[in-house]
């Protein structure tokens, strides 16, 4: 079994126990005060006037590179992550994946777009502004209009070359605020 291979697997149990305990986990509405805070130089990832935030994840996973056998460089493909209600990461509530795409258990799901991004820590990925591309059911999610991904650890692409077609699963943290129009 390869290390991709077994990484899904994972994420697929864990998705699965998630789900069973669906029933009793419940999903917060509104959490006030969740707007962070931009450091220098990022402050063109700001939401526009007559949004609010409407909720926060904490995400943990990875973000999944590929090595290009054209280029000879590292590619971005993806993310994988499991996202919490909580900076302890105890209560999970969805998932991110490809997309990008965030679905949360409460049973809604937000398609994004990149519209802005900032270098806060040259050692992680870039903070981003998303726009929605789309906002489904019933749940926290639903009327999502932007998305900010803002205190980022980890996730860069490896600094060191690849063997072409070779996967790396980089670990990364991130906050991600969704906003709504007021």
């Amino acid at each position: 079994m390869n290390h991709l291979t077994s990484f899904r697997s994972m994420m697929l149990r864990a998705m699965l126990a998630a789900f069973s305990l669906f029933s009793i986990v419940s999903t917060a509405a509104a959490q006030p005060g969740i707007t962070p805070t931009l450091p220098p130089g990022a402050e063109h990832l700001q939401v526009d006037a007559g949004h609010k935030p409407s909720y926060r994840v904490y995400a943990q996973g990875v973000q999944v590179y590929r090595f290009d056998p054209v280029t000879l460089k590292w590619t971005f493909s993806h993310p994988y992550a499991l996202l919490y209600s909580d900076a302890g990461f105890t209560t999970l509530v969805g998932i991110h994946t490809g997309g990008p795409t965030w679905m949360t258990f409460s049973g809604s799901t937000v398609v994004g777009t990149k519209l802005q991004e900032a270098v806060v820590d040259p050692t992680a990925i870039p903070w981003l502004l998303l726009g929605a591309v789309s906002a489904e059911g019933p749940g926290v999610l639903a009327r999502t209009t932007f998305i900010q991904r803002v205190n980022t650890v980890g996730g860069r692409a490896p600094a060191l070359p690849g063997i072409p077609g070779q996967i790396a699963l980089i670990p990364y943290v991130a906050e991600y605020v969704f906003y709504r129009a007021r």
